[in-house]
């Protein structure tokens, strides 16, 4: 299946290498590109990508106000892109924001090729792109600016099993799939199946949801290992 890609970047080299590298790939259509967020919204409309790569700082309408736009669409717009947030700074204020509005994460524009290329695929897959470790440090930062944690999250947390508890947590602080199984001696299919569980029952679009919600509800407290 190949995966359709628009890229909005107020910088047309930038565009336009993005747009090369991942042409070149057999499973990756570039179907559009916009200089910023309000053309990008119009054209994610128009042309139905699977993964948007949103700039965050644009003119007109930067990418937060346009990955809000995608994501929470008014009724009778029925298409949901994933929305892969692209900074400059791996300390850029919007991040936990954009999260928070249901992309699917975020990759800084000097990462190597190799990197965005897979990151496409990523999060084209369903999965959300939280495996560095400045993510972590990021939404821990942010999330430590926060206010007390939010009685109705905590409820919620109540519907969950000690075992989805334990996964969810271990989520947050950043582990991969492979390393959950790890850490509670359980295969890896059974991992997923936990994780799958956990989205289900906290109404959670994906693992970055999850990684929120985890921090907001209390679960997991900024600085924790």
């Amino acid at each position: 299946m190949t995966i359709r890609v628009i890229i909005v970047d107020d910088q047309a080299m930038v565009r336009a290498g993005f747009a090369a590298l991942l042409a070149a790939q057999s499973d990756i259509d570039v179907v559009g590109e916009a200089p910023n967020g309000r053309l990008g919204v119009e054209v994610s409309r128009n042309t139905h990508p699977d993964v948007v790569l949103m700039d965050v700082r644009m003119p007109e309408m930067d990418g937060l106000s346009a990955a809000r736009a995608l994501l929470d669409p008014p009724p009778g717009v029925v298409h949901l892109p994933k929305v892969l947030m692209l900074t400059t700074f791996d300390v850029d204020d919007y991040v936990y924001d954009a999260l928070r509005a249901g992309a699917s994460g975020f990759l800084l524009k000097d990462a190597p090729p190799a990197d965005l290329i897979s990151a496409v695929r990523v999060v084209a897959s369903g999965e959300a792109l939280l495996a560095p470790s400045v993510t972590r440090r990021l939404i821990a930062d942010f999330a430590k600016q926060r206010q007390a944690p939010r009685s109705d999250q905590s409820l919620r947390l109540n519907g969950l099993t000690p075992r989805e508890t334990e996964v969810l947590v271990l989520i947050a602080r950043g582990l991969s799939n492979q390393e959950i199984a790890e850490r509670l001696v359980l295969a890896e299919q059974t991992v997923k199946t936990h994780i799958g569980r956990v989205l289900n029952k906290l109404d959670l679009r994906d693992r970055a949801q999850a990684v929120i919600f985890a921090y907001e509800s209390g679960l997991v407290t900024p600085g924790e290992q």
